[in-house]
């Protein structure tokens, strides 16, 4: 039951997630890939139409078409598979949101930007175009706008190979604003269906409205296939008149006035952004309507979901469900996502066209025999070689000899230049009949990939990674890092996000780590000296002071951490700068200058050092007593030496009448310098 896939495992692989989205036939999932343990988005069939073979089959045809579309701006299809009765698809998780809402909250948007989108948008259709397949809704809904800008198209559930029998008998599928005038009418549908379909995608970006509008999804269609769109102009006069010109040979009514393919488009958008002269071919704006067939008995069906994907009966068949729940005759009806659940399981949606398919099945068969007759010689006209012809010079060249240009399909080549013919069928030289139709390859040049970024890779991750996306590889030299860890990429060339030919050798760089280097030894050095040499070797420098006996004044005692170890650039190392040696003073003093002196009276000593004081007593005097401040007595000595100085110092004398009494006391003192 619809909403109830959550918390589910698909096939044991696949983890269902939250919902993001629901469609006309399925619904879409975030999920998580257990194996590969990447997410990816999974589209889950309804489970009504889970019975109807024809909605599977749809089902895995999308899955089938869009497998085989590789180009960076599609939406890539992992898987397809069953478990129990539920049918699903994994695709790639696209972050972002869709144009439409981008529109519908930003109004119209900038013109450059629109030009940028259609071109990428071209890129992706001229890959399922190359293929046969014709996306058949293209829509702002389908066009994702990833955070870098890039646009992904995407849900091809509803495109069809061209040579398709399926296509030409199915109902018609479309959204009511986008669809062609031919897909309106339920015409074989063509690559020039699509670029319809965007250039009404491009005219909604580039001035905020729909061309048409209405209140229900038939009086859309009917206006797309009478009415002419207004200038865009006229809407958002800051559109350039090249873009408007550009958008509405997109929406010309007659198939064979629009763009003839999509990448002629892109060249288009490409020269507008580039500043170039456009080249519309002639083409003027001044379009008919395309009312070759009128559409008879048009009843809408309520209520009316013209934004959704709708399911249409061919206009002027009679044709039934395959359950026969409902006859048509002529009608068109579409189909929401609201009236789907109504039905039960086994209703079905496409209509069987009874004459149709069997002209449908006819022309098949007569395609295909027409076909293999092409490969044969059928006729007296030498086929010319055309190849490495431009289109205009080989369609010159084959009308020449009265045969004409079939399929034109376009190819990756990295032999043949861009926009030259890679190849042709039938081949040069066969014989084949007046009139016969020559199919061509146009080379579209070297194919391009997107870079991935393989930063922080190991580097078997990033050799996976290059190879994945079609390109070679080779490594580097390691670098230093401080910020990736050791043997991770911490560089590559080209950068991410580059656009590159495949096969492109891209370079990848390892982290050798932080990058350390061994410290200078300054030991010795003057203090400005060695700051210069820490600082140029990457370095910053702290600084204390300490006296030295040992060490001049000014020059480094010491460093940490010590030289020869190995830091990291722009850490910080000390040195210890020498002050040189203390001084302190050392004084003596007598207390009667009469009774002698002391020499010298004071002097500087460094410390650790020593002083001599020599006493003399004069006539009538002897020396009684001396001692020195740190409490040492020297008796009557006359010649004193105090050793070992570690602070300021003073000697004091007593010296005595030599006929006894009262004496005079002498007294030395330090003072520290």
């Amino acid at each position: 039951m619809a909403g109830n896939m959550t918390g589910r495992t698909l096939s044991n692989r696949y983890f269902i997630g939250e919902r993001v989205g629901i469609g006309g036939m399925a619904e879409v999932y975030q999920g998580q890939d257990k194996v590969l343990g990447r997410t990816v988005a999974v589209k889950v069939m309804l489970p009504q139409y889970a019975e109807d073979e024809t909605f599977v089959a749809r089902f895995k045809q999308e899955a089938a078409a869009a497998a085989n579309l590789q180009s960076p701006y599609i939406v890539n299809v992992y898987d397809w598979g069953q478990d129990s009765e539920t049918s699903f698809i994994v695709m790639e998780f696209v972050r972002g949101s869709d144009l439409k809402t981008a529109i519908q909250q930003r109004g119209a948007i900038n013109q450059r930007k629109v030009a940028e989108i259609g071109s990428q948008v071209c890129q992706a259709l001229s890959v399922a175009h190359g293929l046969d397949i014709i996306h058949r809704d293209i829509k702002p809904q389908n066009i994702m706008i990833q955070p870098d800008g890039n646009v992904k198209v995407m849900d091809f559930g509803i495109a069809r190979a061209k040579n398709s029998v399926m296509n030409k008998t199915s109902a018609v599928l479309g959204t009511a604003h986008y669809i062609s005038p031919e897909q309106a009418q339920g015409k074989e549908l063509s690559p020039a269906s699509d670029i319809y379909s965007l250039g009404v995608v491009l005219f909604e970006a580039a001035t905020g409205q729909l061309p048409f509008d209405g209140p229900d999804a038939v009086s859309v269609a009917l206006k797309q296939v009478q009415e002419q769109p207004p200038s865009p102009r006229d809407i958002n006069p800051a559109i350039d008149p090249n873009l408007e010109a550009i958008i509405l040979k997109a929406m010309a009514k007659d198939p064979r006035e629009r763009f003839a393919t999509a990448r002629d488009m892109r060249h288009a958008l490409n020269d507008f952004l580039a500043g170039r002269p456009v080249n519309l071919g002639g083409f003027s704006g001044a379009q008919t309507a395309l009312i070759a067939d009128p559409i008879p008995d048009i009843e809408p069906i309520a209520p009316y979901q013209t934004d959704k994907t709708a399911v249409m009966s061919v206009p002027g068949g009679n044709g039934n469900f395959q359950n026969g729940n409902f006859q048509s005759s002529g009608r068109m009806r579409y189909v929401d996502e609201n009236e789907a659940k109504q039905g039960g399981s086994k209703k079905g949606v496409f209509i069987a066209v009874g004459i149709v398919a069997v002209l449908a099945i006819a022309a098949a068969l007569a395609f295909v025999l027409i076909g293999r007759g092409c490969s044969a010689d059928t006729g007296n006209i030498e086929v010319p070689d055309v190849s490495n012809k431009t289109l205009a010079e080989a369609t010159s060249a084959l009308e020449d000899v009265k045969l004409t240009v079939g399929t034109v399909d376009y190819v990756y080549s990295d032999k043949v230049e861009e926009g030259k013919v890679v190849s042709q069928s039938p081949k040069a030289g066969s014989k084949q009949a007046e009139g016969t139709k020559i199919n061509l390859q146009i080379s579209q040049g070297t194919e391009q990939v997107t870079v991935p970024d393989l930063t922080d890779m190991t580097a078997d991750e990033a050799r996976a990674a290059l190879q994945k996306a079609g390109l070679k590889y080779e490594a580097g030299a390691a670098e230093h890092s401080d910020k990736i860890k050791e043997n991770h990429v911490v560089r590559q060339s080209p950068k991410a996000g580059e656009k590159v030919a495949k096969d492109t050798k891209v370079t990848y760089y390892l982290s050798a780590g932080e990058e350390t280097v061994a410290i200078p030894d300054v030991v010795g050095e003057g203090e400005g000296n060695a700051q210069s040499i820490l600082t140029n070797a990457g370095f910053t420098v702290t600084v204390d002071y300490k006296s030295s006996s040992d060490v001049e004044e000014g020059v480094v005692i010491s460093m940490s951490p010590k030289a020869g170890e190995k830091a990291k650039k722009g850490s910080s190392v000390n040195i210890v700068v020498s002050t040189g040696a203390k001084h302190y003073s050392a004084t003596a003093y007598v207390n009667n200058s009469n009774a002698g002196e002391v020499s010298p009276g004071s002097a500087d000593v460094q410390e650790g050092g020593s002083i001599t004081f020599y006493i003399t007593a004069y006539d009538g005097y002897t020396i009684v007593d001396v001692t020195d401040s740190n409490g040492n007595s020297y008796g009557a000595a006359s010649a004193v030496t105090i050793s070992n100085i570690h602070g300021d110092v003073s000697l004091s004398v007593v010296l005595e009448a030599s006929g006894g009494g009262s004496g005079s006391s002498s007294s030395a003192s330090a003072e520290s310098a």
